[in-house]
């Protein structure tokens, strides 16, 4: 089955990623998610990276301007506007490698088994399928990886949480747009996907949102 993940990356317009950080970061993970970004998404962010990184999902770079200036720092998304602001916003100087890339297909040869540390910050839910249908996406962030490197992230769970009004409201637009597809995203179908790649994971569910951590992967 084909993925139509540009549905999720087009609402990134240079517009929009203005007001992303005060938007997402601020008011939705405080009030919506109910997992703070301050207290929460960006220690978990800082704690699991290593010096050479991956970031997949870039955002505006806000996580990334948070690690020590001598990380080796590589960026990819498929949405070549937040490339642009978020390597910006780190220092293009910081940002060793950059890919437009549709997570769905592998990382090209040079990619691979290269880094520390990979990121999949708030990017699974905004990726079209079930969880089960994610399942590649990990495999292909866990073969960037060296053999002793770490997966970290988070996602906004639709499945096995409990959602507050504005959560449940801003559930059913975003994946009514095609911006999330996360409905049926649950901890157990995401435990099982990420152990299906990695011997080591472990899992934190703050309010809606699954802050995740999968070392030793299974894949060459």
């Amino acid at each position: 089955m084909k993925k139509a993940t540009s549905a999720g990356a087009a609402v990134y317009t240079p517009f929009t990623l203005k007001l992303y950080d005060w938007w997402v970061l601020s008011v939705s993970n405080q009030y919506a998610w109910r997992c703070p970004t301050s207290a929460n998404l960006l220690p978990h962010f800082v704690k699991h990276t290593g010096y050479s990184h991956l970031d997949i999902g870039v955002g505006t770079g806000y996580y990334l301007t948070h690690l020590p200036e001598n990380c080796q720092l590589a960026l990819a998304d498929l949405n070549h506007n937040s490339l642009q602001v978020a390597a910006r916003r780190v220092g293009t100087e910081r940002v060793n490698k950059s890919l437009a890339h549709d997570i769905y297909q592998p990382f090209p040869a040079e990619w691979q088994q290269q880094f520390d540390s990979v990121s999949l910050f708030y990017l699974l839910h905004c990726l079209p399928g079930t969880m089960t249908d994610k399942q590649v996406v990990i495999k292909h962030a866990a073969m960037a990886l060296k053999p002793d490197g770490q997966l970290s992230g988070a996602t906004i769970l639709g499945k096995g949480v409990s959602h507050n009004a504005f959560g449940r409201k801003l559930m059913a637009v975003y994946n009514k747009k095609g911006i999330f597809s996360n409905q049926l995203d649950c901890e157990n179908t995401l435990h099982e996907a990420l152990s299906t790649c990695f011997t080591d994971v472990e899992i934190n569910v703050v309010g809606t949102v699954a802050l995740f951590r999968a070392s030793s992967p299974r894949v060459a």
